[in-house]
């Protein structure tokens, strides 16, 4: 599974295979169907998990018009962070979001967390040739972001959360990185808004990432709907 944001209309499928059956035996948070166009065939809490992007998407990642589709800015202004604060960017991509928010830190630092080797050597450079000494780039894994525990006072995930292959093991791991006080952040193309021109399994609803959120422990403390096209869902650990 990589961890990278969904595209915009035009996504660049994968071949997936299926995992052995007695891998998919040993998952008893999920179950399993035939998987559809969009989907991998695995199914959590209802939801079919969705197929993701490579990184050959990374120019929609960072083109022009994304402020004014998605107001980033406003996202980024909503974020509930303070100049010391440690966040985490768990699908890092390109760093979008990375970089501005590492802008506002003074004080803090930003773990930009991605699994693709590509991405992860993207983000070192423009870590690099940007000279931000707050921002730490780390290779996480399909179960775990390798977070250090108790050490994140924000993790998010922007447009990622649909397409994690074990989101269980990720929601578990994040929520031991997290402070007593840490929050989590995800947003997520609106499923209940048929306007959005994305595809069905990389848009979410709020009753069903509530639904996932709290068999693992996460309670959503804020439902903001002030983003043109996204879910701004903020969740505590329980």
């Amino acid at each position: 599974m990589l961890y990278i944001k969904t595209a915009f209309l035009l996504l660049i499928p994968l071949l997936f295979t299926c995992q052995p059956a007695q891998n998919q035996q040993q998952d008893t948070a999920y179950t399993y169907k035939t998987a559809s166009r969009d989907g991998k065939g695995k199914m959590y809490y209802g939801r079919e998990i969705a197929q993701v992007m490579s990184f050959e998407g990374a120019d929609w990642l960072e083109r022009n018009n994304r402020q004014q589709e998605e107001n980033t800015a406003l996202a980024i202004s909503k974020l509930p962070i303070i100049k010391n604060s440690v966040v985490a960017d768990i699908g890092a991509g390109t760093g979008y979001y990375t970089f501005r928010i590492a802008a506002q830190l003074s004080q803090g630092k930003v773990y930009a967390v991605e699994i693709q080797d590509d991405a992860l050597n993207y983000l070192k450079d423009k870590s690099s040739k940007l000279a931000h000494n707050n921002v730490t780039v780390i290779k996480g894994g399909e179960k775990s972001p390798n977070l250090p525990d108790n050490s994140v006072d924000l993790a998010m995930m922007v447009d990622v959360y649909h397409e994690l292959y074990y989101p269980h093991e990720m929601l578990q791991a994040i929520r031991r990185s997290l402070k007593p006080k840490g929050k989590l952040l995800l947003l997520e193309y609106r499923a209940e808004d048929p306007a959005v021109a994305i595809k069905e399994l990389h848009k979410m609803s709020v009753i069903q990432v509530n639904k996932e959120l709290k068999a693992n422990g996460f309670h959503l403390v804020q439902d903001g709907e002030f983003m043109p096209i996204q879910h701004f869902l903020v969740y505590q650990k329980d």
